[in-house]
């Protein structure tokens, strides 16, 4: 195919060389023309082991040249790959200059063009740039319409600098979004790769999938070395103690615990991360990440209150008081502070589980129950269908298998609030809505 590329950085240079190697003619585009001299002349723009050799070798197959012109990469190419910087400003934000500058010159070149033809976005950025800032500009400059007369793509890169080539050929996944079909069969066969799985998302999942790869890394980076700081602290080596902790496959390097949804509880979490902070306070250890586990963990409970409360009824149905389905405990059950939150502001309350039922009458919590929260045992009820019967907001609170059945026994004045996607189905907004989807 011929292929256009916007910017030639690292990502765009990398890019651009690769897609050469594979077979396309590649069109490099960049405004610096230093860099455009040192590409035509055969030499890689950055530095990124074996970029050298294949630049050379895409240029000197005629697979490979560069430009400082957008006109004639747009009219020469069929689709465009966008890499171009979004650095970050003094507040934070993006710097979305260089982006807002190639649309408009995507745009304008566009506007000669016959043909449909593809944009796509392989720079880093926030969900809703596509639609709110590259759409619009490249629909304005072009005077055509997305989906078309062209079309648009978010396609994520995942290459570290350093192996970078070798991360192209090997990424961990491949992400797509795109707004029409075509434009999708037009770049799947460039960034699929044999062994790495393809995801064809909506251009807003396609956007924030690399911020979470990125801020999942970082605070990995972070967690280690304030594990690393508490061993030290204790005698212990960091390394030693984070190459056990990484034996885990199952639980710790997977995607366990990696399903959002209602906050943590019972008897293990909260207790054990309260008494690690706890005492690495005591060590006068600054351990930020360790310290924010908690609160992010309660501001979650907060999210589940304004949830059930922003839908404006008053009789609530809980369906699950323990932290787990299939067990009766109730020690640190996030439940059980949204139940009793609930109370405090007035709402009248049913709670339904079976579970927790029976030890309500012989199990090993029933004192806990019977003495601890004896405001909330009142309210249970032996039957789904009293709870079904009495409520207008029915909380899904935890997975347990027979509270999927509800969503066929609703009335028209019901609705659900699922804490933790007892049923695969997005949120509408109305009759079913999901604390994280």
């Amino acid at each position: 195919m011929r292929i256009s590329i916007f910017g030639l950085g690292y990502v765009g240079a990398v890019s651009a060389a690769c897609l050469a190697a594979d077979g396309h003619t590649v069109l490099g585009v960049d405004a610096n023309p230093l860099k455009v001299d040192l590409l035509n002349a055969a030499r890689a723009p950055v530095i990124e082991d074996r970029l050298a050799e294949l630049t050379a070798d895409g240029v000197q197959r005629g697979r490979l040249r560069a430009t400082t012109s957008c006109q004639e990469a747009i009219g020469a190419t069929d689709l465009a790959f966008v890499c171009v910087g979004t650095p970050s400003q003094a507040n934070g934000s993006l710097d979305l200059r260089h982006l807002r500058r190639v649309s408009e010159e995507i745009g304008e070149a566009l506007r000669q063009r016959e043909g449909f033809f593809v944009v796509v976005v392989r720079s880093t950025i926030l969900p809703g740039t596509m639609r709110e800032l590259v759409l619009p500009i490249l629909e304005q400059a072009s005077g055509k319409r997305a989906g078309a007369d062209f079309g648009v793509a978010v396609n994520p890169e995942f290459m570290r600098e350093g192996s970078a080539v070798h991360d192209f050929y090997n990424p961990p996944k491949v992400i797509i979004g795109a707004t029409d079909q075509a434009s999708l069969e037009r770049l799947v066969p460039i960034a699929a790769r044999p062994g790495a799985p393809l995801f064809d998302a909506g251009i807003e999942l396609a956007e924030l999938a690399k911020y979470v790869d990125n801020a999942w890394h970082a605070l990995k980076v972070a967690f280690a070395n304030e594990m690393g700081t508490v061993a030290k602290t204790h005698g212990i080596d960091g390394r030693e103690l984070m190459e056990i902790f990484s034996a885990d496959r199952k639980l710790n390097l997977s995607p366990a615990y990696l399903k959002p949804g209602f906050a943590f509880g019972g008897s293990c979490l909260p207790k054990d991360v309260r008494a690690l902070s706890y005492s690495s306070r005591r060590l006068d250890l600054d351990l930020p990440v360790l310290n924010a586990i908690l609160p992010s963990n309660r501001a979650q409970l907060d999210r589940a209150f304004e949830l059930i409360a922003r839908r404006g009824h008053r009789k609530i149905g809980v369906l699950g008081l323990s932290f787990k389905a299939g067990t009766d405990d109730l020690r640190e059950s996030p439940m059980v502070d949204v139940v009793e939150r609930l109370i405090g502001k007035g709402y009248d309350v049913r709670i339904y589980d079976d579970n927790v039922h029976l030890a309500k009458l012989v199990g090993a919590n029933r004192d806990y129950i019977l003495h601890q929260i004896p405001h909330i045992s009142e309210l249970m009820v032996p039957s789904l269908r009293e709870v079904l019967d009495h409520a207008q907001t029915i909380v899904i609170g935890n997975d347990d298998a027979r509270f999927g059945t509800v969503f066929d026994q609703l009335r028209e004045d019901q609705v659900i609030v699922d804490l933790v996607r007892i049923k695969d189905q997005p949120s509408d907004g109305e009759t079913y809505d999901g604390i994280c989807w």
